[in-house]
């Protein structure tokens, strides 16, 4: 029998691409409860990651700590994610760890130097234009940092905007590569699209001379899985083909069986919305997972149910689950998230590793975000300890440098549970480094 790997990923930011993800987007990007009917919606929200639309709410504004503050003028800091739209689910955790970065950060004070750091919240549910004009509203009241972008749509769009005003901008866990190097006021407090593809392509070592097979929907989503995987194996050497299949098809089997016929030393599989359940299905049927390791991004813990019976012969890519990193920012992360009724999930890190940085950039000048070119060169080259572990800010083009997990799932439905098999170090998942271009 043939030894190989199969590489899947669902629609995200894990590969969602909340994962808006996205998927290359997690996640990989992969779609990102218990019953079908939830897990179903969950899969569809992944797959219009870059699609979503809603309007924006007003915003609300918070403080970390009620009593943190001084009496020196406060430092504004505003943001815009999705707190509803078909990403909400991911906006929740961004916010969720967010707070309890900048409590962890500011050691419970909720400030800096004695100025206190007000946050208001916008919501862009996911749709660009509204998020463009929610920081254009931020940026009016004199906001001096922007954090947030669940959605790559929305943090493409945002970034410029951050660029035109002098402003800080850190995106959130919008996984588009092309965040990366967007302009010098533009971070990240994410993973990236590549990086995704590169925990993927740890399972099989050495791409070179190995042929990777991408089984994914006929649709936008998919096609950016396929260049995704020839940008980043074929660039090392592996041949890599396609297997796509119409977004409104619900017979998978014979997409299953071109599939297992290819005999891939790796098969990438991108998949979002209301088929993902019966794709996994006919891939288990069908005795793929005989032929070839199964990989596929593991994105948030209500699309567990998803994989159903296959779950447990597929080898996981992800960006992070509650308790995977065992790290003492973790804990504290997961201690105050917990406090407030939360959960840690796919995205709860996004928003803390923001918390860190804004106060990290405010620290370094001493309370005040007036000069940001002064904050985009204290960021630029930091390395700190985050939830996952050691991370890095890389300074030529703002990377996120991180640890990645390659996951298992034992178990399946709602007792599904995730066990870390593989850490990689952020050196082994860092993306090659992407010019300025602004």
């Amino acid at each position: 029998m043939r030894s190989s790997t199969a590489l899947t990923r669902t629609a995200s930011g894990a590969p969602t691409d909340a994962a808006a993800t996205e998927a290359v987007a997690p996640a990989a990007g992969p779609a990102r409860t218990a019953a079908a009917g939830p897990a179903r919606r969950l899969a569809a929200i992944a797959a219009c990651a870059l699609l979503a639309a809603g309007c924006a709410k007003a915003g609300t504004a918070g403080t970390a700590a009620a009593d943190g503050g001084g009496s020196k003028s406060p430092v504004k800091v505003g943001l815009v994610y999705s707190k509803t739209g078909p990403l909400a689910a991911y906006g929740k955790q961004y916010l969720e760890g967010f707070k309890a970065g900048l409590n962890y950060a500011t050691k419970g004070t909720g400030a800096v130097d004695g100025h206190k750091i007000e946050f208001e919240e916008q919501d862009d549910a996911g749709d660009p234009a509204k998020a463009v004009s929610a920081a254009k509203d931020l940026i009016g009241k004199g906001h001096k940092i922007l954090a947030g972008s669940t959605a790559s749509g929305v943090a493409l769009q945002v970034g410029p905007i951050a660029a035109q005003n002098k402003v800080l901008f850190i995106s959130g866990p919008a996984a588009a590569d092309k965040v990366t190097g967007l302009n010098k006021y533009t971070f990240r407090s994410g993973r990236q699209s590549y990086q995704d593809i590169r925990t993927a392509a740890s399972f099989i070592g050495d791409a070179k001379g190995r042929k990777v097979t991408v089984l994914a929907q006929d649709n936008a989503f998919g096609q950016a899985n396929v260049a995704a995987v020839k940008a980043v194996l074929g660039a090392q050497g592996a041949t890599v083909e396609a297997v796509l299949a119409p977004p409104s098809a619900t017979d998978l089997t014979p997409f299953a069986t071109q599939a297992k016929t290819a005999k891939p030393d790796l098969l990438f599989v991108a998949w979002a919305g209301d088929t993902s359940s019966a794709l996994w299905t006919a891939l288990n049927q069908q005795d793929v997972f005989a032929e070839t390791k199964v990989v596929t991004g593991l994105d948030l813990a209500a699309s567990y149910p998803l994989f159903g019976a296959a779950g447990e012969k597929i080898s996981f890519l992800n960006h992070y689950f509650g308790g995977a990193a065992g790290t003492p920012v973790e804990k504290a992360m997961d201690e105050a998230v917990t406090a407030g009724g939360g959960k840690s999930d796919i995205f709860t890190p996004d928003g803390f590793t923001a918390a860190q940085m804004i106060v990290h950039a405010i620290e370094a000048n001493h309370g005040s975000a007036d000069d940001t070119s002064a904050l985009v060169k204290s960021l630029e080259g930091w390395s700190f300890d985050g939830v996952k572990g050691r991370a890095t800010v890389r300074a030529e083009d703002h990377a996120l440098l991180q640890p990645m997990f390659q996951v298992r799932l034992t178990g399946t439905g709602a007792a599904a549970k995730p066990s870390v098999e593989k850490t990689l170090t952020a050196d082994e998942a860092a993306p090659p480094v992407t010019p300025m271009a602004g």
